[in-house]
């Protein structure tokens, strides 16, 4: 394992002793049987049957039986207490990569593969971490039982049989770093693979309405590709992983059952004794090399390449220092050029767009489903970058401003609202907490929101997954806490889409009334005629105007808007 996993897992670790102590003391109960199978053997058949006392050899036996049974409910608890001790390891790095993708997400560095870190990496971390730690006792304990009973038992039989072990190990530490290399190449090939087709599909509407699907069906398909030419590579050098534990255990077998006939003749060696050498061969150092083969050369290789990865640029960084950008003088937001597209040589779905709202406008965005709309909200508040053009408030670069005055400035409500498990009051204040109760009651009001506070039973209410809201009633708790915020530039990302025509309009006229600039990517084309000024977005050449000038010069708004009129000079 590379040394700044090595060191963080054993860390963690030293944090779980208790758990540690349980997998320790029933590890020496489960290699009880390596310790004493050999010599009971031995005994049972020099002095028991092959002297004719049948008595004795079963007595000998029965004492391995019972060895036996008391190393079977010692393995049997092991599991048990390795849960113990790695789930919490588990749960805290789950943390220190959630606490990690957030730090980078306010720095403007967003984990496109933190999906993956979270499900499979995680959990890859929990079992490899166990399967090592339980391959670790097993060979411990079975290879230092064994090689003391050898020892005890006959100690020319521990000259023959170890050295093929050796050998096999030595091999395996010269094919450990290939294996960590190849396995460092499948992680990268899976975060690929999570961050293409989580772009692909955020864009899935742009990419159906600018015709782009089979663009984008080639540039997934690379990304798969290559993950499955990384999973072969891998699958060849585990293959050859395995063969060294299978010819290195059966080796020292062999190399015993050929020196056994010279052993006995010279008198060396009893038959019992020889039997005896042989079960530990078979019980202990064949399953304790194939152990070590498989906890080193497999557990430990994805182990040690996917823990130092979500460790890299994890929660321990430092805080980000200030960044030091500037805080725009004025709110008016610009664009210019604006270009951006999903993937490299896709088709852009907005294109050198040029833009200016004022300060306290009302700008609604229209065009058909998949155009780029939620990708324009996007680039206005910085959630995604464009590859050319500016968005500028005040004449400020968006991207240059400082980021606790754009996070604090501008905010973004989507289309699915967020609820978290807390009280209604929590819910409404969150990006407000100062907010006193004659606020709450204002956004309350403003929204439309007494009807659920009254049903929750008030503002101290808890708010979860089973507090029954409905999608209409998320909407107007997210609604509510962005017009209680300091945000004075908001886009409503068919943010009203679940909730019926009055509801909207309310919405829309308590944030225009609002200070501030607001932009609502239309669900319904009501909230174009209730804008300042609209935006008609049609893939090529998108429009600005009022309401009443759109539906005279843009034939594509008056369609949306049910008033298509085609005169004769048109067809």
């Amino acid at each position: 394992m590379t040394g700044g996993a090595a060191r963080w897992f054993a860390a963690q670790l030293r944090t779980e002793r208790r758990g540690l102590a349980g997998v320790l003391a029933w590890s020496v109960a489960a290699a009880l049987p390596a310790l004493v199978s050999g010599r009971l053997i031995a005994l049972a058949v020099d002095q028991g049957f092959l002297r004719g006392r049948g008595t004795v050899g079963l007595a000998w036996l029965g004492a391995l039986a019972a060895a036996t049974a008391v190393g079977a409910l010692g393995a049997r608890q092991i599991p048990r207490a390795l849960g113990g001790a790695l789930e919490p390891v588990r749960d805290r790095l789950v943390r220190r990569i959630v606490a990690g993708a957030l730090r980078r997400a306010l720095a403007g560095r967003p984990d496109p593969g933190v999906v993956a870190k979270l499900t499979e990496q995680t959990e890859t971390v929990r079992d490899t971490g166990a399967g090592l730690l339980l391959g670790m006792q097993q060979v411990g304990m079975a290879v230092v039982a064994a090689a003391i009973g050898l020892l005890l038992l006959a100690p020319v039989t521990a000259l023959l049989v170890l050295p093929p072990v050796l050998a096999a190990l030595l091999l395996l530490s010269r094919l450990l770093p290939e294996l960590m290399a190849r396995h460092r190449a499948l992680l990268a090939a899976e975060d690929r693979v999570a961050a293409t087709v989580g772009g692909l599909t955020a864009a899935v509407r742009d990419v159906v309405a600018c015709g782009a699907g089979p663009r984008a069906g080639a540039e997934a398909a690379a990304v798969f590709a290559e993950q499955a030419a990384a999973e072969r590579a891998v699958a060849r050098a585990d293959a050859l992983r395995t063969a060294l534990g299978i010819v290195g255990g059966q080796l020292s077998l062999v190399v015993l059952l050929a020196a056994a006939p010279w052993l006995v003749a010279s008198g060396r060696l009893s038959p019992g004794e020889v039997l005896g050498a042989l079960t530990y061969v078979t019980t202990g150092l064949q399953p304790a090399l194939r152990a070590a083969v498989q906890s080193t050369g497999g557990s430990g290789v994805r182990l040690a390449v996917t823990l130092q990865r979500l460790l890299d640029g994890s929660a321990d960084e430092p805080d980000p220092a200030p960044a030091g950008g500037r805080v725009p003088g004025r709110l008016d937001l610009s664009v210019e050029g604006l270009t951006f597209a999903y993937g490299a040589g896709a088709e852009p779905v907005v294109r050198d767009l040029d833009l200016t709202v004022p300060h306290g406008t009302h700008l609604a965005v229209v065009g058909p489903s998949g155009i780029g709309k939620s990708t324009l909200a996007d680039l206005l508040t910085g959630v995604a970058v464009p590859q050319a053009g500016r968005v500028r408030v005040g004449g400020v670069p968006l991207a240059e401003t400082d980021p606790a005055w754009r996070r604090r400035s501008v905010a973004i409500i989507p289309q699915e609202a967020y609820v978290f498990s807390g009280t209604l009051a929590e819910n409404l204040a969150y990006l407000r907490p100062d907010a006193a109760e004659a606020e709450l009651d204002a956004a309350v009001a403003a929204l439309g929101l007494a009807p659920l506070r009254a049903r929750l039973g008030g503002y101290g209410a808890a708010l979860g997954p089973r507090s029954g809201l409905t999608p209409g009633e998320r909407q107007l708790v997210a609604l509510a806490r962005v017009w209680l915020s300091p945000a004075r530039i908001v886009v409503l990302d068919e943010a009203t889409c679940h909730l019926d025509p009055a509801a909207e309009a309310r919405v829309e006229h308590a944030f225009r009334d609002r200070p501030g600039t607001l932009v609502v990517i239309a669900h319904r084309l009501s909230s174009a005629r209730r804008a300042d000024r609209v935006l008609v977005m049609d893939g090529t050449r998108p429009r600005l105007g009022t309401h009443g000038e759109l539906l005279r010069d843009s034939p594509l708004y008056a369609d949306l808007v049910g008033a298509w009129t085609v005169h004769p000079a048109a067809r």
